[in-house]
């Protein structure tokens, strides 16, 4: 019998148990499922990380 060690976190896709080990070869996430569905976020634009310039610009429009 195997035992897995490692910790136990949230997956950041669906919030479920993810088992932080070099067993999961998809960590953070709890399957190839979330995995993918965090990648095609990526992919589509749906997660960005926003330049000083753009964070700039919309404080003055703010105003």
């Amino acid at each position: 019998m195997e035992l897995k060690t490692g910790r136990v976190v949230r997956c950041p896709q669906c919030g479920g148990e993810s088992l932080w080990s070099p067993d999961n070869r998809f960590r953070p996430f709890c399957s190839e499922r979330c995995k993918l569905i965090d990648l095609g976020a990526w992919a589509s634009d749906s997660y960005r990380i926003p330049d000083q310039e753009s964070g700039i610009r919309d404080r003055e429009s703010d105003q």
